[in-house]
This record gives C-alpha cells, structure tokens and sequence, in this order.
C-alpha cells in the first residue's frame, strides 16, 4: 500500500491543491485581492487548456523522459508555486501561476500511471492506480480543512502556506519512495519497456479497440461530470432548493470518492475492467436517472454514484490499457485520454451553456448529462460482451485487424 498511498498524496498535492485549493479560498481572497468575475472566468480556461496541453506534451515526449525525475520535477514545481501563492497579491501573476500548476498536475498523473504499472504487482494495477487517483477527493477534503481549522485564524496566506509544507512533506517521502523501488527493480534487473513514436501513438489510439474506447470513454467523462458539477447549484437554485443541499451533496461527492477508489480498484482486480465499468457507469446512470425524475429527493444519490464513478475511473482506464501496453505507452495513451476528457468537459459545458440560454432552464441539461451516463453504460456493456469473447493478450484493432 506504500505506492498507491504516497502516489495518492501526490494526487493532493497536484490536484487537490494545485488546481482546486484556488477556488476553494477566492472568498477569502477577495478581501485584499482584485479577483472579479472576468478573473475566475479567465483562470478557469487557462488552467484548463494548459491542463491539456501538458496532457499533449506527455503523451508526445514522456516517455523520453524519467517518470520518477518528472514525478519529482513536477512536485517540486508545485511546492514551491504553491508557497508563491501565498505572497502574491497581484491577479494576473496568480493566474499564471495556477495555469502553470495545470500543466504540472497532468503531468505527474501521467507519471503516476507509468510508475505504478512499472514498478507495482501486476494483480493490484487497478486497486493501485484507482487509490492514487483518489487522492484527488482526498484534496477536497484536506482543502475543507485548511480552511475550516487554518485560515480563520491565519488569514487565506496561510492556506496556500500549510499547502506548500504538505507538498515538501509528500516531495521527500516521493523521493524516498523511489530511491527504493529503483533499487529493488534493479536487483530484479528489470528492462525499460517500449514507447511509441508520436505518429504511432496517434494511429493506435484511432484504430486499436482498447486505446480507442479508453480515450472515447473518458470524453464522454468528461462531458457528463464537468458539466454535471459546473451546473449543480445553479440548477438547486434554479429549482428553490436550499442551498444546504449542494453542500451535502458535495461532501458526499468527497467522502464517496475518498472510499471508492479501494473498493474499486480491489473489484477490477478480481472480476476484471470490464466488469467494474458496468458496475461503476449503471451506479453513475441510476443516480442521474433518479436525479432527472426528482431531483430534490435523489441529487444526493447522484453525487454518490459520481464519487463512485469519476474518482476510480482514471485508475481503472489506466489499468485496463496496461494490460495490452507496456507502461511507457500506457502513459502515452493515458495522456490522450486526458485530452478527450478536457475536450468533453469543455464540449459538455459549452452545449450546457447553448441550452440554457435557449430555455432558459437547465432541466435540458440533466437530462442530455442522463443520456450520456446511459450511453457511458451501453459502452461498458460492449466491452463486456467483447472481452467475454475474446481472452486474447492484445485486443484487435477496432476499425481493422491488427497485423
């Protein structure tokens, strides 16, 4: 448990902090900074194009690369911005900031899945890389401490201080952690496994089955829960609900993917990916479905069925794709899945936002979310019935036969 654990905490520091802890504390912020709307507006696209483009860039040369050197490069990077943070008053400066951070969380998360499938035991691919990812609702709930316990009495600079201690703290165990599988992996005399040039890597993911759906089911991912998320409370409020209901759900949304990513991970390992995409898409469609026909009664169950689904779901992706790749190229094509899923979000938000000022309300929108959880369910489906088929080492290419 000593890799998914620290590579879960990695998680915190990249994710947690570096892309989520802003949003978390722009109220407390705004105090004795400049932060208007225009700037939320502004740092939101940036951060999420610079989080596809370091999804790109670590596709295309991550592998000529260290993972662990990178692992540490980036942790370094957002430790030490992180502590920048919390000295910074001007508002342009901060958003550069953060969409630097972007670039460096998709990287170490892309790095996190070559170590873990290189240096982990292959029967807990899954329960490891879906632990790790779960780090990132860790993150939520440490950012609901930080602000809860550390900022009322230390003022908003001391958030983004405390943060920064934490992400040395996870640097030097990272480090350490290394040092040590690298050694082990030595006496085993272990070889470095294969990479795809740029070119092959693009053809793979368009023309082999398992590659294809990975990045395919991550776009609709990302189409579903961006825009389920970035429209939650707006639609409570549009439906005269308290506005105590988004907080719980929230936190059931925390508290579920804080859980699930053992869970998970543990049945994928056991019954297999396909398996667990069928259990883990019909729990996401269910709580949709019910969301849809009553939404105040069933936004809890939806929030439950999105921990169950969105924080596991990269550990389980990643892991199904080691099991045909080697893990240089299971990052590659982990990397393109990255960039499908920022395209879904930004794709699944910008309908939203088309069909709301259409109609005026966002029912529309949960339904078409609903939709895609259904199609997201009908994929795994698919996949099950294929893989219960086919027990070959290498699937198939999915629009012709391999040679």
């Amino acid at each position: 448990m000593r890799i998914p654990i620290t590579f879960g905490f990695n998680q915190v520091i990249s994710h947690g902090f570096g892309v989520f802890l802003f949003a978390a504390l722009v109220p407390m912020m705004q105090g004795s900074v400049d932060i208007n709307s225009w700037h939320l507006a502004l740092a939101g696209a940036l951060t999420q194009v610079s989080y596809l483009v370091g999804a790109m860039l670590l596709g295309v040369i991550g592998p000529r690369l260290d993972s662990g050197r990178l692992l540490l490069i980036t942790g370094s990077l957002t430790t030490s911005l992180l502590f920048t943070m919390a000295w910074l008053d001007n508002t342009t400066i901060m958003i550069f900031v953060l969409t630097v951070m972007a670039a460096s969380a998709a990287i170490s998360w892309g790095s996190i899945v070559e170590l873990v499938t290189r240096y982990g035991r292959p029967d807990r691919t899954a329960t490891n890389l879906s632990i790790a990812s779960s780090g990132t609702a860790w993150g939520y709930s440490v950012n609901g401490l930080i602000i809860l316990l550390i900022v009322p009495l230390l003022g908003w600079r001391s958030g983004w201080m405390a943060a920064s201690v934490l992400g040395l703290i996870t640097l030097v165990v990272t480090f350490r952690l290394l040092k040590s599988v690298r050694s082990q992996s030595q006496d085993q005399d272990i070889d470095v496994t294969f990479a795809m040039g740029t070119r092959q890597l693009f053809k793979t993911v368009l023309r082999e089955r398992t590659a294809f759906l990975a990045c395919l089911i991550l776009l609709l991912v990302g189409a579903s829960t961006m825009t389920f998320t970035t429209w939650l409370n707006t639609y409570l409020a549009e439906l005269s609900l308290p506005p105590a209901l988004g907080g719980y759900t929230w936190s059931i949304i925390g508290l579920t993917g804080m859980i699930a990513g053992f869970f998970v991970g543990k049945l994928a390992d056991k019954k297999g990916p396909s398996v667990t995409l069928l259990v883990i898409f019909g729990i996401f469609a269910l709580g949709l479905l019910a969301f849809t026909y009553r939404p105040e009664q069933f936004v809890m169950l939806a929030g439950f069925g999105y921990g169950m689904m969105y924080f596991p779901i990269w550990g389980i992706i990643a892991g199904w794709i080691s099991k045909q790749y080697s893990s240089k190229a299971t990052m590659q094509i982990n990397g393109i899945g990255m960039v499908t899923f920022g395209l879904g979000g930004a794709l699944g938000n910008v309908l939203a936002g088309m069909i709301y000022d259409a109609t005026g309300s966002l029912s529309n929108v949960y339904l078409l979310i609903c939709g895609l959880a259904v199609i997201l369910f009908v994929l795994a489906m698919y996949i099950f019935l294929h893989e219960r088929q086919s027990n070959k080492p290498r699937s198939d290419s999915f629009l012709q036969p391999e040679i």
